[in-house]
């Protein structure tokens, strides 16, 4: 597969693994408690934020939408749109790594950009997310009007690379619209209700396509050289039989297939997305001069129904949205308009200048964007969080302010590749967890594959099941050694009766402890593999 080359290109593919995790810290919480804990507005720099999200994300995240700067040469109050070639390609590249990081098997990545950088942004896409996994490119119209100024051409639009994290994604149809239904009528008054005359010609060779009809009015038909009917001959006086052939008003027209509108279901999403459709940057600006008249407007804000759409394809209320290069906060706010969960990262000051106040106002039921077409009313909850120090210092150590959940998600995310949760374990304990790996297509022999079909694929055969817990903060509550952050034998009775409670007792544990006191063969009898924190705790 072609791929890009450029200054510091090989430097650029390990810079994700160079940047440290680092603590994220709440400053704030508003709205809902509860609901809080699933929004999260962060602001500091992207790369340390995305890293920072991985324990606890990593394969999470059902839609990324991204606005990156595009590198058009020109200054803009909140970004420097001003980058070498180069180093545009050098800063998105471990972004993307990291995102793609974020995204869930069955989830898509939409980033909008335009002619400046977006051919080059395509390979680079294909690179990292695989080129199989393209799935379109979106194009939007952005201006309202021809701006005359322009040297060469007016410039009307943007695009959206749209890839997905497989390649079998399927997106969410569209509810129908007046507009799409318009085009049905019913000239003939059909109890059916509105229709729409249909192609009567395949779109391929039809061995039964070749015939003579004869209409109402005596007239015969045959397809042009080349051509052929849709449906079989006994097919076609069937369907006019049952008043589903249209003739024409005089009924000496070609026949025509009728497709009702009672019959037709939603609709699959076009490339071609109008600003009368989803608004313009004009729309966007103006949203943005409704919320903040005194204030200072971003240059090239989205518009929230251009944000709708995108949700309403990619998306489920529930869903988990991300975007990293949060703006004006607009993916933010649409996303907690329509019920999904989500994470917005902004590292300017106007994350609280600007991001900050327009989520207060979402929570508070403001009535612009798309909130009358989606009775948005308020309602919800985020937290204001920033980024803290290294978890890890240089000499691996952990930082003191690391509580027992953080170093969880990175001992899980360590053992397993995959986001912690803490309700897969049992809160107020020492178990993390019991990871299970499973076989998916189990290799079979050539007598076997013969007897196998599609509708028998052979389930998932299980590999191995491992316990995780995690002696770390005094989670065990007592006053035995480093508050029971050491293995020893009062400890290890304490996990074996705890393990002995958890779904799968038959499973050996892995131990993360601070030391271990206890010899080789007592933690062979207990099928235990200890591992030493911090030193045993990937640091990157």
């Amino acid at each position: 597969m072609p791929t890009l080359a450029w200054l510091n290109r090989t430097a650029a593919f390990t810079t994700a693994a160079q940047v440290p995790y680092r603590l994220l810290q709440t400053v704030s919480r508003h709205g809902d408690a509860v609901a809080s804990t699933d929004n999260l507005l962060i602001q500091g720099d992207n790369l340390a934020a995305l890293k920072a999200l991985l324990p606890f994300y990593r394969g999470r995240v059902k839609c990324i939408f991204i606005d990156p700067p595009y590198n058009t040469q020109s200054a803009f109050e909140h970004y420097d749109d001003k980058l070498e070639h180069s180093q545009w390609l050098s800063m998105m590249l471990p972004r993307l790594q990291l995102l793609r990081e974020l995204l869930s098997e069955d989830g898509s990545i939409w980033v909008t950009i335009d002619d400046h950088e977006g051919h080059y942004l395509k390979v680079l896409m294909d690179e990292v997310f695989g080129r199989g996994n393209f799935v379109d490119t979106v194009i939007w119209q952005k201006a309202d009007s021809p701006r005359n100024s322009a040297r060469q051409f007016s410039s009307d639009h943007d695009y959206m690379l749209v890839y997905s994290k497989a390649p079998d994604w399927i997106p969410i149809k569209l509810a129908r619209t007046e507009e799409s239904n318009s085009i049905y009528s019913n000239p003939d008054n059909d109890d059916r209700g509105p229709w729409l005359p249909g192609d009567p010609y395949a779109n391929k060779p039809y061995s039964r396509g070749l015939y003579t009809v004869t209409g109402p009015t005596g007239r015969m038909f045959q397809p042009p050289p080349g051509r052929f009917w849709r449906v079989s001959e006994d097919r076609l006086r069937e369907l006019d039989a049952n008043g589903r052939i249209w003739w024409g008003p005089t009924g000496d027209a070609r026949p025509s297939i009728k497709r009702y509108l009672s019959e037709v279901g939603d609709l699959v999403p076009r490339t071609f997305w109008s600003k009368d459709a989803v608004g313009s940057n004009r729309t966007s600006k103006n949203e943005m001069r409704a919320l903040f008249p005194d204030a200072a407007s971003f240059t090239t804000p989205k518009p929230e129904a251009l944000l709708k759409r995108v949700l309403d394809i990619a998306t489920h209320p529930g869903d988990l949205v991300l975007d990293s290069f949060l703006g004006s906060g607009t993916t933010a706010a649409v996303a907690h308009k329509l019920g999904r969960r989500w994470i917005g990262i902004e590292m300017g000051e106007h994350a609280a200048t600007h991001c900050l106040p327009r989520l207060l106002k979402v929570i508070e039921g403001e009535p612009g964007g798309i909130s009358q077409a989606v009775g948005w009313q308020g309602g919800g909850g985020f937290r204001f969080c920033t980024l803290g120090a290294p978890i890890f210092d240089a000499s691996g150590a952990i930082h003191p302010e690391v509580r027992f959940a953080t170093l969880a998600a990175f001992v899980w995310q360590q053992e397993t590749g995959g986001a912690y949760d803490p309700a897969q374990g049992r809160l107020g304990t020492p178990w993390l967890g019991t990871n299970s790996v499973f076989e998916s297509c189990p290799r079979l022999t050539d007598e076997r594959e013969t007897q196998i079909s599609p509708e028998t694929t052979p389930e998932p055969v299980l590999q191995s099941r491992t316990a995780y817990y995690l002696l770390f903060n005094g989670i065990l509550g007592d006053k035995r050694p480093a508050s029971g952050n050491v293995l020893t034998r009062a400890v290890l009775e304490a996990l074996l009766a705890l393990h002995a409670s958890t779904p799968h007792p038959e499973a050996p544990l892995v131990v993360y402890g601070e030391a271990n006191r206890l010899g080789p063969e007592t933690l062979a009898r207990a099928r235990v593999t200890f591992r030493h924190i911090p030193y045993d705790v990937k640091a990157r």
